[in-house]
């Protein structure tokens, strides 16, 4: 493998990994949920990062996925 294939693979699997934990830090789903939101009410200003993630914890609580417990 020559330098700048070697550069360039690195670099992709650093892009990879750094989307894999954007997105299982659920950073990428409230940047998905912000921008719906502005996109269907531009008058209102976007929920604080807090207050999505109480809004998810209750929905997840009166809408149960099929889990065990």
């Amino acid at each position: 493998m020559t330098g700048s294939r070697a550069r360039f693979a690195v670099r992709r699997l650093l892009r990879g990994i750094r989307w894999y934990l954007h997105e299982i830090s659920g950073d990428a789903a409230y940047e998905r949920y912000c921008a719906r939101h502005l996109r269907e009410h531009p008058d209102r200003p976007a929920p604080s990062r807090r207050d999505y993630e109480r809004h998810r914890s209750r929905h997840r609580e009166h809408n149960p996925a099929s889990r065990c417990c």
